[in-house]
């Protein structure tokens, strides 16, 4: 490893143990807003709209944080990142939390000391090309030149993949999608590789989405989710429980629709704990009893959240796949209410 690599993770770890050292739950009330660290621009996942309002998938997940911890799903300052700058944005205490499409990784829950509360995207790694390139495989893009984003897992896999089926490319590196996208639209990459969910996005939004395609190859596992940093237990219970409030309201049949009904009662206990009618999981956490009915209803579980961001019926058009409840025969799963 090179020593510059070993000092920018020292260099990451010592501002995390700096930042975690006050707790993040009283900054972000005193401050009124919740600080999110974002991607500069995925369609359907994070990307402002036309009247700059951040939209997406994992905006959701910080509007569901700052719904339950402010009680305003709107008091949210978003903060663009990139893979390079993403983590030292939340070892520094710029951002209060992260949720952009970042993978999950023993070196960056151990070494770079963060801690990932959960996934909200199982994923993997693929390969878009032209469609007039004349290849249906990854196996056939030997010389290829591939257009990837600096600071990502997906260096490391593209590198794994090419060197053990013994190919050859040229990598092009970019900072970010938008670059990426930019860059092999105009045709000075054959290839971009990154998640498969970020270039089903992105190529919906083409001009021509028919000219590209999507290879069958996935050569990856890509958990991903929301972070924050070591140090701060309660704070990281306050955002891996909200994640779970919206797996679990799912599971349940809670709804955005349905929620104020069911907090007027319920034949289910999990469901009166889970919207604050029952139980003190609230005061657990050093909230009110509703921060779960908050998180929910400022945009809906996790199924409503999917559906109206990335689903069948958006023009991204992702199906549920691993994504689905695991009563549906997905990995989505979260662990009790009580």
């Amino acid at each position: 490893m090179k020593k510059s690599v070993i000092l920018g993770a020292m260099t990451v770890a010592g501002l995390a143990a700096g930042a975690a050292s006050a707790a993040t739950l009283d900054d972000v009330q005193a401050r009124g807003t919740l600080n999110c660290g974002v991607t500069t621009g995925v369609p359907g996942f994070g990307e402002p709209d036309a009247d700059g309002v951040w939209q997406g998938f994992d905006v959701a997940v910080c509007r569901a944080v700052a719904a339950a911890v402010l009680g305003d799903g709107d008091a949210v300052e978003f903060v663009p990142t990139t893979g390079k700058t993403r983590f030292t944005a939340l070892a520094s205490g710029e951002i209060d939390m992260l949720a952009r499409n970042t993978t999950w990784t023993f070196s960056r829950d151990v070494d770079l000391k963060f801690e990932f509360v959960g996934v909200n995207y199982y994923d993997g790694q693929g390969f878009m090309v032209p469609s007039d390139l004349g290849v249906t495989s990854a196996a056939d893009l030997d010389g290829a030149t591939v257009c990837i984003q600096t600071g990502t897992t997906t260096e490391l896999n593209l590198a794994d993949y090419f060197r053990a089926n013994g190919i050859t490319y040229e990598p092009v590196p970019v900072e970010t999608g938008s670059e990426a996208t930019q860059l092999f639209l105009a045709g000075s990459c054959d290839v971009y590789t990154t998640d498969r969910s970020a270039l089903a996005a992105q190529r919906a939004n083409f001009p021509t989405p028919s000219d590209y395609m999507v290879l069958p190859e996935v050569v990856s596992k890509e958990p991903l989710g929301p972070l924050v940093r070591h140090g701060d237990s309660d704070w990281g219970d306050i955002v891996r429980w909200t994640l779970n409030a919206l797996i679990t309201a799912e599971e349940l049949g809670v709804t955005s629709e349905n929620i104020e009904e069911l907090s007027g009662g319920s034949s289910n206990p999990e469901v009166e704990r889970l919207v604050g009618s029952a139980g003190t999981l609230g005061e657990m956490l050093g909230l009110d009893a509703e921060w779960a009915k908050r998180a929910i209803m400022v945009g809906g579980n996790y199924g409503e959240i999917f559906a109206s961001n990335i689903g069948e019926d958006t023009n991204i058009g992702l199906a549920r796949g691993l994504n689905a409840q695991w009563t549906d025969g997905g990995l989505l799963y979260s662990p009790p209410f009580r």
